[in-house]
């Protein structure tokens, strides 16, 4: 099946497709912007297989871009507007994209450095705007029949469909079984991204298990998601699942934060919200602190990127009266694989097994975890990707026989529900013993005087591996040295000795990737840029940095 004719079979293509700023998209108007850009792509000289980056904000021009360069037989690599230009370009690099369709501000930094480019695509959304001297240039090397050697052909996206207007739209046909149609890189959370390889098929999978079990979308909802389309979750939040069901996606360009939720929520009224646990902590704080907060058009929130600690789960259904439906998915799996359900939830865990996928617990020998053990999880279901673009040696590790190595460390109770224990390369011994950083997160959350926490390993002063507790205080008023003193004690009174932390950094921020997943590597970088002497008080230890 081709992406675009399961979108646009809907009964009646005059309802609305996408919300977007001012912006009522039906699904009619959003097909002819789709045909435009696939006569684009062929006036272009694309061809199938090629690799077509998007720099583009959660926009129309996102989804028709993608819809019409899959369907054409191109391969789609959305790339995340909040990396670095450095970042952005090694990914272009890896993919080795040769035509980019990006938003006017990040256009400059695609002219250099980028050997296998050789078209870029301006969406200017500010007509007024004057072109740099540079895009200028490059255009008119276009318009002249020139190009040197480096250089690359330069076309505001308005001047390129009508060029392309008269060409005839390219028959769509299927793709074979294993034929490539995106490739979604990950957040980094360890390291740098990698670009996970997906097929069409997987696009529907996900629409078949996850979003059919759980969300059960209705032909009124509206579906807005705090993560960004170009991630595998927010992909399957606000394109594929609402435009593969005849619902309205909301669409917004800016930044997510509680404020630009607030207005979104205010103007087009949600009934679905996707978002990850950082995002439900500030949007908690600014309805408290900032404004009040109006939940009442929503009937689902989701939860996804972290495991949602229980009591903010709890604290979010008490205060707007909303169920939060925590899960985990992954970009090699391209969504969910576990979820809470709808009437059915058990806050602090990832929920149950969604039908259509397996999984099993391994120790670090590769052997079954006893029952009600912790143990590294397997994943296997029909939406894996085909492996990592261009890296056969971690493809290798992670997709064996038809399973995933998600690297989380996980524990199933008699109930069928599983518990997140961390991730397992963030897992360590401490005593002999493991400590997962989640449980002692778990347990310093309870304190009211924490906001946000996050544990990782560190070292005593005999070089024995020990917890660290980056602290962001829920009152600044509290002084560090008082709160650390309840801290050590509350972990005393419920936690065993070898998983107590032994130091307290507090801090006014924690790393986070775009899809809301703590940096902990970055954390740990930054106890072994600033040691911490354990003679010292807390309020007078030297501060850890991380970028």
């Amino acid at each position: 099946m081709i992406l675009f004719d399961a979108i646009f079979n809907q009964e009646s293509q005059e309802k609305v497709a996408v919300r977007f700023e001012q912006q009522r998209i039906t699904y009619a108007a959003l097909r002819e912007q789709t045909l435009a850009m696939a006569r684009a792509l062929r006036f272009l000289n694309v061809e199938r297989g090629d690799r077509v980056a998007l720099l583009l904000n959660d926009s129309p021009e996102f989804v028709a871009s993608f819809i019409a360069i899959i369907s054409y037989g191109a391969i789609a690599v959305p790339v995340n507007m909040g990396l670095r230009a450095d970042e952005q370009r090694t990914i272009l690099n890896d993919c080795t994209a040769s035509v980019a369709i990006s938003e006017a501000e990040s256009s400059e930094t695609l002219l250099k450095d980028l050997l296998s480019l050789r078209t870029v695509v301006v969406v200017d959304r500010d007509q007024e705007k004057e072109s740099t001297t540079e895009t200028q240039s490059a255009r008119r090397t276009h318009r002249e029949g020139g190009q040197t050697p480096g250089s690359k052909h330069v076309w505001a996206l308005d001047e390129l469909l009508a060029e392309s207007a008269s060409q005839l739209p390219p028959a769509f046909t299927n793709p074979a079984d294993d034929d490539p149609c995106c490739i979604f890189y990950t957040s980094g959370s360890t390291g740098d991204p990698k670009g996970a390889v997906h097929r069409q098929a997987d696009i529907f999978y996900t629409n078949e298990t996850y979003c059919l079990e759980v969300l059960k979308l209705r032909e009124s909802d509206r579906v807005f998601s705090s993560s960004r389309l170009p991630f595998s979750y927010g992909f399957g939040n606000a394109f594929s699942f609402p435009l593969l069901n005849g619902c309205t996606t909301i669409l917004c360009r800016e930044k997510p934060n509680a404020e630009v939720i607030s207005r979104v929520f205010a103007e087009h009224q949600p009934t679905i919200f996707f978002g990850v646990p950082v995002i439900y902590r500030l949007l908690l704080d600014h309805h408290r602190d900032v404004a009040a907060l109006d939940f009442s058009s929503l009937r689902l929130c989701i939860s996804a990127g972290e495991a949602l600690p229980a009591l903010l789960g709890e604290e979010i259904e008490e205060v707007f009266g909303v169920e939060v439906l925590d899960g985990i998915g992954s970009t090699e799996m391209f969504h969910m694989w576990m979820s809470n359900y709808p009437g059915a939830v058990r806050y602090g865990s990832s929920g149950k097994l969604i039908k259509g996928y397996e999984a099993r617990l391994l120790d670090p020998e590769g052997n079954p975890s006893p029952e009600g053990a912790e143990g590294n999880l397997w994943v296997k279901g029909a939406s894996a990707a085909l492996g990592y673009w261009n890296k056969p040696e971690v493809t290798a590790v992670t997709f064996i026989d038809g399973w995933v190595r998600t690297g989380d460390l996980y524990r199933q109770d008699a109930d069928g529900y599983w518990f997140h224990m961390g991730r397992s390369d963030d897992c360590f011994k401490s005593s002999g013993q493991w400590v997962s950083p989640v449980e002692v997160e778990g347990t310093l959350l309870k304190h009211d005087g924490v906001n946000r926490v996050a544990v990782v390993e560190d070292f005593d002063g005999n070089g024995l591996p020990c917890a660290c507790a980056f602290v962001i205080k829920a009152n600044n008023d509290q002084a560090d040295v008082e709160l650390e003193e309840q801290l050590k004690k509350l972990a005393r009174e419920t936690l065993p000795r070898f998983k107590q932390p032994r130091r307290y950094v507090f801090v006014d921020e924690l790393p986070y990737t775009a899809t809301g997943k703590i940096q902990r590597f970055k954390l740990r970088e930054g106890l072994k840029e600033s040691p911490i002497d354990f003679g010292q008080g807390a309020a007078n230890r030297s501060p850890v940095r991380f970028s």
